[in-house]
């Protein structure tokens, strides 16, 4: 307020000069001789006004004069007279003081530049990096079509009007040909892609032999149209491969339409069967070669993460688009005997074997470290399950387990398995991909024989040093797949029954008893474990809860609001169990017309999301935007920092953001 007032009180010699021709004329042929009073005054207060500015100039000439008195004359003569251009403003008022003639010829403003504010005469200018006693401005400057980068340093003015007289001095250094020569470097660095048909061999399948050539040249086709518009290079290099070489202008394009070739490939559908496209894409790099690996990355996150989508990969991390479509599965018995072999010859070479899942074990954690734990003992490795045992949501089915001779021992912390680990220890993670998660990161990085069994999508975080790696988002449950990997490994008299029980327990939590996510795949696992004598009954026993824990999953449900007409969320201040706010998720899907849900809650000194699907949203990719993950009917998270409503307000927008793309 203080800076407008003085400027507005500031002189303006040509506007006043208006003014008072204009009243002198008028009160000419009126009263004449009160015109020629006025005429004189007028006189004076221009020429008041004229040397106050002769005046400022001066003052500016003695400060140059002061800074430049220590110095020989050369010296001074090149501070006044810099080849940049080059403004002296007091920083209080924002009043121009001095400006070179470099300076003034940019401005255009000649002598009226020392009647104008700077940020006046430099639209956007900002002054607060002088106040932090910067020496450049973070921020180029845009002005009159010019680009400057712009530096200074702030003196205190002694002859100045009090002590919060502040002098900036600034030199303006056009950068113009070199941003646009930096820009045009940028928008022409290569990016490689690899695109992918990843469901190719079903496409074919499907299709009758006569056809096939034509769906094969409308799949080109619809690549060729889609990258006809760029100078990008598209090369096919084995049946179902492509290699897009393109530039980093292309990529914007591209990736601001969000891939659209991924939808156009979906039309092509043969046999009931519709064809689905994986990009992996490599950029920030300096070498073709790099970016290739990076493509290849890529297209490995993509696949992992049930494909039908663009994954990029730069320097920092990956980015996502698309993967919003439910994954069909494509596992074979083949690739599941394959990983039996690879993983009994790695049990087989440790000396000790650890397991372990994510953090507050669930049934599908704790369930496939068993199945390991019977492969294991098959194998006649000894083995330990890394696990909390007071905070998780097993107890029913580890009080089971812990009652058996066959655990009695077995399950450690992460403190003790970490003080014990050993060079040739193997270390097995179970139903997670990403550190973060992990129920030990000490025990994760200390161990260097490292095997994954997993069936939730990526993130872009995730366990990449792996001896061995069975990921399969298509499966229903970790424990489906490890009881497929025991069909291979381990007789069933092995199998003891509370172990068929943790199995099946994980497999019933994972698929909300056999009705998300399932497939023939699951069934046989579940057929498996129960023919080895896992009682269904008593696997049901295991999820009751009792009645405040009812309760209070009921006053979760009653804080539900409906968004966009079919998705439920809930935002409760109120803390609550992990095992409550997960029944309650799935409690709300029972509801006509919701298709999604998702509960934010307080978990003691943190905010925690668990959320639900019926597999028309993908909830994994809506939670991804919070730092959450899971797969795409069933995710979670926790954020720190905030509190549930502010919790609230993010998913909201990342809910908004998911169907506006």
């Amino acid at each position: 307020m203080n800076k407008k007032l003085i400027r507005g009180f500031r002189t303006n010699i040509v506007l006043c000069g208006f003014c008072y021709a204009v009243f002198v004329a008028a009160t000419a042929s009126v009263a004449p001789v009160l015109a020629l009073i006025e005429g004189l005054v007028a006189t004076l207060v221009l020429y008041i006004g004229a040397r106050r500015n002769a005046a400022a100039q001066r003052s500016i000439r003695q400060y140059f004069d002061r800074v430049g008195g220590s110095m020989d004359s050369a010296r001074h003569n090149n501070m006044l007279y810099t080849p940049l251009p080059m403004l002296v403003f007091d920083l209080n008022t924002q009043e121009i003081l001095w400006g070179n003639e470099k300076f003034v010829a940019l401005s255009e403003l000649e002598e009226k530049l020392y009647e104008t504010a700077v940020t006046d005469a430099v639209p956007g200018f900002r002054l607060h990096w002088l106040l932090e006693d910067k020496r450049e401005c973070p921020e180029l400057v845009v002005w009159n079509h010019r680009t400057f980068r712009v530096f200074g340093a702030l003196s205190r003015n002694e002859g100045g009007r009090g002590d919060h007289s502040l002098l900036a001095t600034t030199y303006w250094m056009d950068v113009t040909e070199s941003e646009q020569m930096r820009h045009t470097l940028e928008m022409t660095r290569p990016v490689v892609a690899i695109l992918m048909i990843d469901n190719y061999d079903d496409v074919m399948a499907a299709c009758p032999e006569a056809k096939r050539s034509a769906v094969t040249a409308e799949l080109e086709g619809k690549l060729n149209d889609w990258c006809a518009d760029s100078g990008a290079l598209l090369l096919g290099y084995n049946r179902d491969r492509f290699l897009f070489a393109m530039e980093e202008k292309d990529f914007l394009l591209y990736a601001e339409d969000k891939f659209s070739v991924l939808d156009q490939i979906r039309t092509v559908e043969t046999g009931g069967v519709a064809a689905t496209l994986s990009i992996g894409i490599g950029r920030e790099e300096e070498n073709f070669a790099a970016l290739f690996k990076n493509a290849e990355l890529a297209l490995e996150m993509a696949l992992s993460r049930g494909g039908d989508q663009a994954v990029v990969k730069n320097k920092a991390n990956f980015e996502f688009y698309g993967g919003r479509a439910k994954a069909a599965e494509r596992r074979t018995k083949v690739k599941s005997r394959v990983m039996a072999s690879a993983l009994r010859e790695l049990i087989q070479e440790a000396d000790n074997v650890y397991v372990m899942g994510h953090k507050y074990a669930d049934m599908d954690s704790l369930g496939a470290a068993v199945g390991i734990c019977c492969i294991a003992r098959k194998l006649g490795k000894r083995v330990q399950i890394v696990m909390d045992t007071e905070n998780n949501a097993v107890h029913p089915i580890l009080r089971k387990l812990q009652q058996a001779p066959e655990y009695a021992n077995v399950f450690i912390s992460g403190d003790v398995a970490f003080l014990h680990a050993q060079g040739g220890t193997l270390l097995v993670v179970v139903d997670t991909n990403r550190p973060d998660s992990v129920e030990s990161e000490a025990l994760l990085e200390s161990c260097n024989r490292v095997a994954v069994i997993d069936h939730h999508r990526r993130g872009s975080r995730y366990i990449d040093k792996m001896t061995f790696n069975y990921h399969e988002p298509y499966a229903s449950s970790t424990c489906e797949l490890v009881t497929e990997l025991m069909q291979y490994i381990v007789d069933p008299a092995d199998v003891l029954r509370c172990e068929c029980e943790a199995l099946l327990a994980g497999i019933v939590l994972d698929t909300k008893n056999f009705t998300n996510r399932t497939g023939g795949r699951t069934f046989e696992a579940a057929g498996y474990l129960r023919r080895l004598g896992a009682d269904t009954q008593d696997v049901q026993r295991m999820f009751q809860t009792d009645l405040h824990a009812t309760l209070a999953r009921h006053s979760i449900i009653r804080k539900a609001e409906v968004v966009r007409g079919n998705l439920a969320v809930v935002i409760d201040e109120e803390s609550h169990d992990r095992v409550t706010a997960a029944k309650a998720a799935d409690e709300l899907l029972t509801i006509r017309g919701i298709d999604a849900s998702f509960v934010i809650y307080k978990n003691g000194e943190g905010v925690y999301m668990s959320a639900r699907s019926l597999g028309e949203v993908n909830v994994q990719v809506i939670l991804e935007a919070l730092g959450g993950g899971g797969n795409s009917t069933t995710a979670g998270g926790q954020v720190d920092g905030i509190t549930p409503a502010e919790a609230g307000e993010k998913l909201r927008a990342a809910i908004e953001a998911y169907f506006e793309d």
